[in-house]
């Protein structure tokens, strides 16, 4: 009889990386690299010569590269949901009459 070796998958209910981003950000710098590839052809379709293009293309793309990855160091995971959640989370709640607290009469 021989030996089953099974493996043991360590990285079960655990979110996706890839190259260091998280979750959603994947999903963000695929975005981006659409956005750019129209914004390229767009440009060059205008007019404008194709050495231009590729400079502004790589200068922009990667700065929003670098903001992509600082968010998915920043806010990890789920934190630019909850960042974004906070914003709706009203700072006061102004009451202007007190019969929101009396009990009433039965």
């Amino acid at each position: 009889m021989s030996n089953s070796v099974y493996q043991n998958h360590k990285g079960i209910n655990q979110s996706i990386e890839f190259r260091g981003l998280k979750a959603q950000y994947i999903w963000y710098l695929g975005g981006v690299v659409v956005l750019l590839l129209i914004l390229f052809a767009t440009m060059y379709i205008i007019g404008i010569p194709a050495l231009v293009c590729v400079v502004i293309i790589l200068g922009f793309g990667a700065f929003l590269i670098l903001k992509i990855y600082r968010m998915s160091k920043v806010y990890g995971e789920h934190g630019l949901m909850k960042k974004l959640a906070q914003r709706q989370v009203p700072h006061v709640i102004k009451c202007h009459t007190r019969k929101t607290f009396y009990k009433p009469d039965r």
